[in-house]
This record gives structure tokens, sequence and C-alpha cells, in this order.
């Protein structure tokens, strides 16, 4: 996912791809728990997905 793609969604689709993101988040932090997670960047690479929508939120909010 990059920010060009992020820049160009409307407030409510950045938010409902924020939501999806957290609670894809949270299920990735639970299988970690329970060692059934082998890819481990896969944590980073919902973090940094995160980061952008929410870059792109505080965008889109301060036009």
């Amino acid at each position: 996912m990059n920010y060009i793609d992020l820049k160009e969604k409307s407030e409510a689709e950045l938010l409902e791809m924020l939501k999806e993101k957290k609670l894809e988040l949270f299920t990735l932090k639970a299988k970690q728990r329970t060692m059934q997670l082998t890819n481990t960047c896969e944590l980073r690479v919902a973090k940094k997905d995160i980061a952008r929508i929410q870059t792109a939120l505080t965008a889109a909010r301060a036009k």
C-alpha cells in the first residue's frame, strides 16, 4: 500500500481501511502470542500501513 493510493480516497473509506488494518494487527498479535505466526514481518507491514492511513486521514482533515 502506497501513500499515493491513499491520498485519493475519501475520509470514510480511510476510516474503514483503518478499522480493518487495526483488526488485522490484533489478530496477528494474537497469533504471535500463541506461536502460530510464521512470518513476523507481517506485524511491521500492518503497523506501517496503519501509520500511512493515519497520515492520509490527517491530511484529508486539514483540507
